[in-house]
């Protein structure tokens, strides 16, 4: 508790990237802070303290310190952004080097005011706590923003204005008056997302161009694990040290030619990246000496941290706690290091004894494991890269990281990930999406479900559907490699050929029987075979060659080619290759090829194009590699094509009024079960209309309801396991007068007391809707997933099948019409065996406002429409229920944070 007497919101910590790449946390105020804030207001200039308090004050009185640092955190909140520092007697302190904060004035409505460090003006320190304060007010439920700005202060009104919220402004009495409207906008979002992604991507530049780096080791005994690890890295620079200076400290036995050997922190000097192979319990004082050296980030090389149990756990949490404190990111633990391959800049941070080739690949793993693995993968096949990097353990650096930077990077044409876990997928769905849409992704994971989590991960759990990875995946826009060997083999098509212009597949084989194989092949991956296609005879003249080649490649012939030379007897002469690779660099058909004895990126399949450059033909050891990955670059050629739609936004939705109805709910015990009544007004609240229904026990009382909602009704049990059974007598429909309805009360009252044992049922009396199509919608909130949405039709066969379509808000149009068009049973919607079309579009509006809803309201944990009865002119929904509970805060809030 603080000395106002509320609760400590630590869940408002975060640490942050600046423009520069540089980090900070970020934290609510504390009474403790009274000096700290007393020397930032003291350090500031008079401009800066003027355009704060409209007046030259010099010096903070007491009373105003304890008015500024004790607030409530409900109604006044503070947020300061902090540095290490040191007190002149040497003791650490924290340094404000920014405060945000709000007082509350009217119902929904505060007062926002911001101070920031002159040397910090113009980075985006505002812009940052801008997003922090309105996710807290937000959560307080607070929706507009106030602010009085001297008009001089063009840089505050900047923030404002460039926030992407709707504003107004006007001037009175010289103070210009900003009113900030905090329901996220698609701009506002948008803005957020590109001002992380420059912040990120400047962090991973900051240690991918890294020249000068130290490696810390923790002693003189080679035979631990750490001294193992360092002696990898000298060996390695040994063997090929790039062009990174390497300084050893601490390490043992003799250093190679080129490594200088510092002897103590005062002769290290300075530094831009620091590998650790040092042990856990000295990690953090490392990290603060490298600091000190002027170091841009840590690549953590040992253990002994998450995987060792919760002591290590929160060994991991100080190392990047101190790192970001003092703005340095950290790669790993367990990480096998960092390389890249820039011409004249070569990057050597890592175990690697070889760095793989040049070339226009960004590779991201994981564990140290699966780097050893893929970097002989691409040495084996001649694969080139960009830049590797291994996270390790993932406590800081992570693929979302890596792709914002390859977004940017002109050498970076292709990006592949291994992942282990995700810990963050909303952000990766999101970073993912904005990189697919300029450049390939190619994905694969290690566990195709997201629950099964390695030892040293620290992953939020996840009650998630199985199968939601592989929609998170395929709404991303990525390539799903189904493992590390796919992965490879569709890197090596998007490296080295360009994307086919559509889906028709040319094929050349040395036989009858193979090119039949390869046709079904290519069927099974979406490919239509063209016509063109031939087989050659068993040694065939070169002239045969070259006619069946130049049909393949000619004009119009089809999209790209699969080559398969496959001899029985003889050895293959090379005379295929040849014409194929020549064929391929002079037409820029997308050609893949299966040749005995060739395998990746081989000599003999390269040839000059007509501008002089080399191109390079890709081979696989089968031709069912060869075609599944062509499959896949084809299909990603095809959706990169489409139209990617824009986020949901319909019309109608009242963000506010839902926020107060769930606070009301959650007000009394943090848990609440939605009534019909409360679902009616939750649903209200977002443009959907819940069709009345009554709940009545005896004849009587059913026969006054449908006299109140009009005839013809449906009489419904409200049990759970009968209400949407009419196998099981759960439901009656259609009922025109008063002695049906009487009958069928005695009915579903038998029922009820011999299927489920109720001695005094409940019913539901509501009027019939137009016939149509029954549907589920259902919404959940997932604690590492975030807000799920899912579709599907009604019924047994659906469920036991497991016919639904997931999707991870926000989605757009197209996402929402593809969640409908993709479930199996799907063509009943659109008028299967003679049945009329049903208003499709009317479905897509409810699934994109419940879409819209699970986004606004991480308190809905589970929520169901169902049914939801979709007829030739609109959508009835019929039926909802759902629970609500306090949230935690979600993984991807609107705010930047880094992993803490």
């Amino acid at each position: 508790m603080d000395a106002a007497g509320s609760a400590y919101p630590v869940e408002w910590e975060a640490d942050v990237v600046l423009r520069d790449g540089s980090t900070m946390h970020v934290r609510p105020i504390r009474p403790d802070d009274a000096d700290a804030l007393q020397r930032f207001h003291t350090g500031q200039s008079e401009r800066s303290t003027y355009f704060r308090f409209f007046a030259p004050i010099a010096r903070l009185t007491d009373r105003e310190l304890r008015r500024l640092v004790e607030v409530d955190h409900t109604g006044r909140v503070a947020l300061v952004a902090v540095r290490p520092g040191r007190a002149d007697d040497g003791t650490e302190r924290d340094d404000i080097l920014g405060v945000a904060r709000f007082d509350t004035i009217a119902d929904g409505e505060a007062e926002v005011a911001f101070n920031i460090a002159d040397s910090l003006q113009g980075k985006g320190l505002a812009s940052v706590l801008l997003e922090h304060v309105a996710a807290a007010a937000r959560e307080r439920g607070l929706r507009r923003f106030t602010a009085e700005v001297l008009p001089q202060n063009g840089a505050m009104l900047g923030v404002f204005r460039d926030a992407g919220y709707e504003i107004s402004q006007h001037l009175d009495d010289g103070v210009v008056s900003v009113g900030i409207d905090l329901d996220p906008t698609e701009r506002s979002r948008a803005v957020m997302a590109d001002r992380e992604h420059r912040a990120e991507a400047r962090s991973m530049d900051g240690l991918l161009s890294a020249r000068r780096v130290l490696l810390v080791g923790a002693g003189p005994d080679a035979s631990t694990p750490e001294g193992l690890l360092a002696r990898r890295v000298l060996d390695a620079a040994a063997a090929d040290p790039g062009d990174t200076e390497l300084v050893a400290l601490d390490v043992p036995g003799d250093v190679p030619a080129g490594v200088r050997l510092a002897v103590g922190w005062d002769d290290v000097g300075e530094v831009e990246l620091a590998l650790l192979a040092v042990r856990p319990e000295t990690a953090v004082d490392v990290v603060r000496r490298v600091a000190l050296a002027g170091a841009r980030g840590v690549v953590v090389l040992s253990g002994g941290y998450a995987e060792s149990g919760p002591e290590g756990l929160e060994r991991r949490r100080d190392v990047v706690r101190t790192a970001h404190a003092a703005g340095l990111r950290v790669v790993g633990p367990v990480s096998f290091g960092l390389l890249t391959t820039t011409g004249g800049a070569g990057l050597r941070a890592s175990l690697a004894l070889h760095a793989p080739a040049p070339g226009v690949v960004g590779l991201f793993c994981q564990s140290a494991a699966a780097a050893v693995t893929l970097t002989a993968t691409l040495r084996r096949r001649g694969l080139g890269v960009s830049s590797l990097v291994s996270a390790g353990h993932r406590a800081d650096v992570s693929g979302n990281d890596l792709m914002q930077y390859w977004l940017d990077d002109d050498g970076t044409r292709v990006v592949c990930l291994y992942l282990e876990s995700i810990g963050n997928p909303r952000k990766f769905s999101r970073i993912a999406r904005r990189l697919s849409a300029v450049k390939p992704v190619v994905v694969a994971t290690a566990g195709r479900s997201g629950h099964v989590v390695p030892p040293g991960h620290a992953v939020r759990a996840t009650h998630a559907p199985r199968r939601l990875l592989d929609e998170l995946l395929r709404q991303s826009g990525v390539i799903q490699a189904d493992n590390t060997h796919q992965l490879m083999d569709v890197a090596q098509v998007l490296a080295h050929q360009p994307l086919p212009a559509g889906n028709r597949v040319g094929i050349l084989a040395s036989s009858s029987a193979l090119a039949v194989l390869v046709a079904e092949a290519a069927a099974s991956e979406g490919l239509v075979v063209a016509a063109s296609s031939d087989y050659l005879q068993p040694h065939a003249h070169e002239d045969d060659i070259a006619r069946a080649v130049d049909a393949l490649y000619a004009p119009g012939a089809c999209d790209a080619v699969v080559a398969v030379d496959v001899p029985v007897v003889q050895p293959r002469t090379g005379a295929v290759a040849r014409a194929v690779a020549q064929a391929a660099a002079r037409t820029g058909r997308t050609t893949v090829v299966s040749m005995l004895g060739l395998h990746g990126m081989p000599d003999e399949l390269t040839a000059p194009a007509p501008d002089g450059s080399l191109v390079h033909v890709p081979a696989f050891s089968t031709p069912e590699d060869a075609v599944v990955a062509l499959g896949k670059v084809a299909e990603h050629a095809r959706s990169r094509a489409e139209d990617r739609g824009h986020y949901v936004a319909p019309d109608g939705i009242d963000t506010r009024r839902a926020r107060r109805l769930v606070e009301d709910w959650l007000a009394a015990d943090g848990a609440h079960e939605l009534s019909e009544d409360d679902g009616a007004a939750l649903l209200d609240c977002y443009g959907i209309r819940l069709w009345p229904a009554r709940l009545v026990r005896t004849a009587d009382e059913a026969v006054a309801a449908a006299d109140e909602v009009g005839w013809p009704v449906a009489l419904k049990s409200s049990s759970p396991a009968l209400r949407h059974r009419t196998d099981l007598g759960g439901v009656r429909l259609d009922i025109t007068g008063p002695e049906d309805l009487r009958d069928d009360v005695a009915r579903l009252c038998a029922v009820a007391r011999d299927v489920v044992g109720e001695t005094d049922p409940a019913f539901e009396v509501q009027a019939m809707a137009p016939k149509g199509v029954a549907c589920v919608v259902r919404s959940a909130e997932d604690p590492l997933f975030g807000p799920m949405v899912s579709f599907g039709l009604a019924g047994d066969a659906v469920d036991l099948l497991d016919d639904v379509a997931h999707g991870i808000p926000p989605l757009t149009d197209v996402d929402v019409a593809a969640m409908v068009s993709t479930v199996r049973a799907a063509p009943r919607l659109y008028g299967y065996g003679g049945a009329p079309p049903v208003d499709v579009d009317a479905l897509e509006d409810v699934l994109a406002r419940v879409s819209v809803m699970a986004d606004d309201l991480p308190e809905l944990a589970a929520f169901e429409l169902y049914p939801v009865v979709v007829g030739a002119d609109g959508a009835s929904v019929l039926h909802a229920s759902g629970r609500l509970r306090l949230a935690g805060r979600r993984a991807d809030a609107l705010r930047r944070a880094l992993p803490g």
